[in-house]
């Protein structure tokens, strides 16, 4: 594995590992951008916190690496709808940003991609 991957599977790691327990901590924070046409908001909110830490526990052992970044990846895309919610809806969240609603937007762009880039083997390995 290359160094740089190292970094991107810490950044990953802290990405998830924070935002999962921060789930548990302020839930009402993910209640609060969830679309209204989704149900279960605090249910959701739980379950896809623990999912976040199972994902960022995974991608710290070799062996189920990339299938925790998989899943890391499709997460990440299920959770699109609220940071699009908010994006489209700025004057519900009148103390962030507007700017920060498009920045975020960006952000899970560059995550998908460090995701699928810091969890797969480089082409070497995979082949041995």
């Amino acid at each position: 594995m290359f160094r740089w991957q190292y970094l991107g599977l810490a950044i990953v790691f802290l990405w998830f590992m924070v935002g999962g327990i921060t789930h548990f901590t302020s839930p009402e924070f993910f209640v609060n951008i969830m679309p209204p046409y989704i149900g279960w908001h605090l249910e959701i909110v739980y379950i896809s916190g623990a999912l976040e830490i199972l994902g960022a526990l995974g991608i710290l052992l070799p062996a189920t690496r990339q299938h925790a970044g998989n899943f890391l990846i499709l997460l990440t895309i299920a959770v699109t709808p609220a940071n699009i919610h908010m994006w489209m809806n700025p004057h519900l969240f009148p103390d962030v940003p507007e700017a920060f609603l498009t920045g975020r937007l960006v952000v899970q762009v560059l995550l998908l991609a460090c995701i699928w880039w810091s969890t797969r083997q480089p082409a070497e390995q995979a082949a041995s």
